[in-house]
This record gives C-alpha cells, sequence and structure tokens, in this order.
C-alpha cells in the first residue's frame, strides 16, 4: 500500500490570533488545542490577507493577495480561472471533501444572474465535495434541527436568543441560547466530519472542516456560556471616550457612529461603540464559550484519528479565516486596518520524523493564510503553482527560519457597501474602486496606505495597540516613504503572474519557470 497522507484542514470563523491559552491568554480555556499545540508547531504572528469571510476564504484556498484574486468584499464573484486548493487536490488522487462553507458567489459570465446563490452570499468554492455544506443562510443546519424534532421559532436564527427564563434583552448577555449543546451547529459540524472519517480509513482523505464559531451570534449553549467569569476577561483595548477614538481617522469614525450591535446580537440594540466596559466583558465570555465548545469537539476528533490509528498519518491545519474586534477600538466584527480583525491563530501538526524537533515550539516569524495552500500541497507532494503568493510553512515546521523568509505581513480591505446594503453609494463620496486600503506591518511599524483617504502610521514597539496615528508628524515623512515604497515594491513583485513565465522566442513558445 502507497504511504498513508491525509490531510484535515479545521477553519473556524472569526477566532482571534491572540485567543489560545497555548500561547498566554489570560482567561480562554483550549485544552484540547493546547494538547494539539504541544505536538505541533504554533505560529504566533499569523495573518489573514483579507476580510470578511468571502475575501478572506478566497486568499485561503487560492493562496492569493486580494489585489490578485479582487473577491473584495462578501458577495463579490471569483474568477473561475484561479487555481484552488480543492482542484490542485484532485490532481493528486484526493476527493477534497467538505463539511461547512466557503462563502464563495459564481462567477456572472458562467453562472445566470437568477442563480438562487446571488441570494445568499455565496456558496461553494468548485472542487469541492460538499459532505455536509453550510450555506450562508444555515439552511442545511436549520433542516437537520427539524429532522431531530426541533420546532424552528420564525425565523429560526431566533434559536440564538436567551433561553426562555434567561430574558436579557438588549445584547451582550451570559444567558444560555435556546439550542441544546448537542444540537448545535458546532456538534452539527463535528458530527458530519466524523461520518465521513470513520467511511474513509482505508484510503488517503482531505477534509475541509468548517465551523460557524465563534462568529456571533455572541451568545453559547449551556453549559459553555458558564464556561469564562467575564471578570475574568481582559479589558478593551480603546481610548478614554468613543469621540477621542474617532479622531483617529474618518474611516474609524464612521464605524464608530454607524456599526450597530444588532449584527453580533440576535436582539441587539443601539451602537456597537454603545457598549460600556462591563458589557465588552460578558459578550467576550460568550465569545470565549463558543470556542471552549469548538475546543471540546476537536478533542474528539483528534481522540478518533488516534483510536483509529490515522493521527500520524494526517497533517492538521488549524486557523480561521479572520479575527473579530471585539470591543477594542469601540468596534465589533473584521473591520478596517486594525490587527484584531486580520490576526489569526495557526497550528500545523505536521507526523513527519522531520518535525520532531519543532513539537510545541512557538514561531515568530511572520506567516499568512496564503501559506496554507502551498503548506498542503508540499506535505502531499505535489506542486506549488506558480501563481501561489504564499510559501509552504513546512520548512518551519522542521527547523529554524529560512534565511529568505519574510519579514513582513500585508492585508487588505475594501469598505463598499455589500450584500443587503451593496445598492447604497460609498462613504465619503468615493467610487467603489476607491473604497480599498492596504497594509504593511513589520516588529516596529505599521503603515496604512488608502486610495483616497488620509494615511495611517504606527510605532509597533511604543504603541502596539495602535492608539496613536504617526503620520501627521513630518518627521515621520522619511520612514513612512520607505514603508510605502516597500508596499509599492510587494505589490509589483505579487502582481498577476499567470502568463508571465512564458515567451515567444525564434524557436517558439518556452515557459522561463519550467527551465
Amino acid at each position: 500500500m502507497a504511504e498513508k497522507k491525509n490531510v484535515l484542514l479545521i477553519v473556524v470563523d472569526q477566532w482571534r490570533g491572540d485567543t489560545l491559552s497555548y500561547i498566554g491568554h489570560p482567561s480562554v480555556q483550549t485544552p484540547h488545542l493546547d494538547a494539539l499545540c504541544r505536538d505541533s508547531t504554533v505560529f504566533r504572528n499569523h495573518y489573514t490577507q483579507c476580510a470578511p469571510c468571502g475575501p478572506a476564504r478566497a486568499s485561503l484556498l487560492t493562496s492569493l493577495y486580494m489585489m490578485n484574486h479582487r473577491v473584495v468584499q462578501n458577495g463579490i464573484p471569483m474568477d473561475t480561472r484561479h487555481a484552488t486548493l480543492p482542484m490542485e487536490m484532485r490532481k493528486h488522487g484526493y476527493d477534497s471533501a467538505l463539511v461547512g462553507y466557503t462563502t464563495t458567489s459564481p462567477d456572472p459570465r458562467l453562472t445566470p444572474s437568477d442563480d438562487p446563490r446571488y441570494k445568499f452570499r455565496g456558496a461553494l468554492m468548485p472542487g469541492w465535495t460538499p459532505i455536509a455544506p453550510m450555506d450562508p443562510a444555515r439552511r442545511p443546519y436549520f433542516n437537520w434541527l427539524r429532522q431531530h424534532g426541533m420546532d424552528l421559532p420564525d425565523p429560526p436564527e431566533d434559536i440564538w436568543l436567551p433561553a426562555e427564563g434567561h430574558d436579557a434583552p438588549g445584547g451582550a448577555t451570559r444567558a444560555p441560547s435556546r439550542i441544546p449543546a448537542e444540537l448545535s451547529d458546532t456538534s452539527w459540524t463535528t458530527k458530519h466530519g466524523l461520518a465521513y472519517l470513520r467511511g474513509v480509513e482505508q484510503q488517503n482523505w482531505f477534509l475541509h472542516l468548517g465551523y460557524f464559531r465563534p462568529h456571533p451570534p455572541f451568545i453559547a449553549p449551556a453549559p459553555y456560556n458558564e464556561s469564562h467569569d467575564p471578570d475574568d476577561a481582559p479589558g478593551p483595548v480603546r481610548a478614554p471616550s468613543r469621540e477621542a477614538e474617532a479622531e483617529q481617522h474618518p474611516l474609524l469614525d464612521h464605524y464608530i457612529r454607524n456599526d450597530k450591535q444588532s449584527r453580533f446580537f440576535r436582539d441587539g440594540t443601539g451602537l456597537a461603540s454603545d457598549m460600556s466596559e462591563s458589557e465588552v466583558r460578558v459578550m467576550r465570555a460568550a465569545y470565549y464559550g463558543l470556542m471552549k465548545e469548538i475546543d471540546d469537539h476537536i478533542g474528539r476528533l483528534i481522540a478518533y484519528l488516534k483510536e483509529s490509528g490515522q493521527y500520524d498519518d494526517t497533517l492538521i491545519v488549524f486557523t480561521s479565516d479572520h479575527a473579530e474586534m471585539l470591543g477594542d477600538h469601540y468596534l465589533l466584527g473584521k473591520i478596517g486596518y486594525f490587527d484584531q480583525s486580520f490576526h489569526i491563530p495557526m497550528i500545523v501538526h505536521d507526523p513527519s520524523p522531520e518535525a520532531d524537533s519543532m513539537r510545541g515550539e512557538i514561531v515568530d516569524a511572520f506567516t499568512e493564510t496564503i501559506d496554507v495552500m502551498p503548506t498542503i500541497l508540499d506535505w502531499v507532494g505535489g506542486a506549488v503553482p506558480h501563481t501561489c503568493d504564499g510559501a509552504s510553512l513546512l520548512p518551519l515546521c522542521r527547523g529554524p527560519k529560512p534565511a529568505d523568509w519574510r519579514s513582513e505581513v500585508h492585508f487588505e480591505f475594501d469598505f463598499r457597501p455589500y450584500f443587503s446594503n451593496a445598492a447604497k453609494p460609498p462613504p465619503f463620496g468615493l467610487s467603489l474602486d476607491q473604497c480599498g486600503l492596504c497594509v504593511i506591518r513589520d516588529e516596529k511599524y505599521k503603515y496604512v496606505h488608502f486610495d483616497a483617504l488620509p494615511p495611517l502610521f504606527f510605532d509597533m514597539t511604543a504603541d502596539p495597540g495602535q492608539l496613536r496615528n504617526l503620520a501627521t508628524d513630518p518627521g515621520n515623512a522619511p520612514v513612512m516613504l520607505d514603508y510605502a515604497q516597500r508596499m509599492l515594491s510587494w505589490r509589483m513583485r505579487h502582481a498577476d503572474r499567470t502568463l508571465t513565465g512564458y515567451s515567444a522566442t525564434p524557436e517558439g513558445l518556452i515557459n522561463r519557470r519550467e527551465t
């Protein structure tokens, strides 16, 4: 029998990169992930390339920066020409199986405009075998609940209101949700993932297991709603008042004045920026409870892999699509330019003996979500398409950081209205194509460049919370110029190169990337 090489790609939704007890979070409880960390390599400075879900998952599954795949917001279609992880894995004999979702809107040049997928912010990226797909409207999960005898409210999303007898209207609450833990969406995902794994023990398999949590609504089922004490949660990083915070930048002011709690709590009222510090701590305790629930279910998955003898044949990648502001800077969600929206977890369990020396190690090198696809293809012995912007993490899992490894990260965000607000005009009187921002960030500084708004510049050593914008200080102009030039060089180096390796010659067509 050929060498067994399985891949389990676990992608959670909206999990902050600083929220693992293994790397020092003071209150979150993730014992099963901690155990996986002790047997894996952990990447402390891992960043997604964009947000929210659709753009982030496009980068994750194509290994392209947003400037190349151009899925700039949820609902923006993805070009079918891009090489994707599921299609590349099929070239190497893997049936790319998926439990969960990718939030991919299909290419309108190949899809009728009245296709129902356009009404739900997308569906599955082509190439996946859907084992238990979860569309953005959660319809498969709600139908599963009905099959289990649940009498769902109208609308069904009201299962994420506080349980009877625990009414706490208005937003953050410690109350349990109305759905029992054994029927939660996290349980749904794990049940279908385990069912699939039990059927493929005798073959090489690749499973993308996508969890909806800790995505809002921020309310956990019992007993996870009581798993964390709000008093133990760190307080938000923010200015003394939202008015003072809003002075930093027009985009920040826009979100502080417009972002609503109802997007994060089923019964939320008022603005996200209205939340007091105590309310933020209650919300964080619920967020941590959703994480603990996922952690328990990951414990079940790892236990099964060990019991079935597959753990030592399986590359396990645990990561998130993007992160969450969680009350920092008076914001909720995955928006803007702050690290809290883009810094995500990354754990790689490489079972090969070559990785033994790095088990339990925490790597501080900058890594990016575009590295996932090259890592998985490297593990199965496949060629990485030359269009990929990322690099395999296996060398960092097996020894010291390579001398030519990146010293900075780049991420992007587009603040145009989208989906239910897509017909509205962009803010600030801008055009759609003026709504982009780009970030370059290293250990020392962070530079944020806008197409049509003022830039930002932060000293990450003196001001890790990014509370003081230094862009208006003329003394910083030379350093800002250096970072702007580095960003321009990055964009030139990574611009679309699908055909740039080919060349006509007197002897005919050659591909210089293969010579």
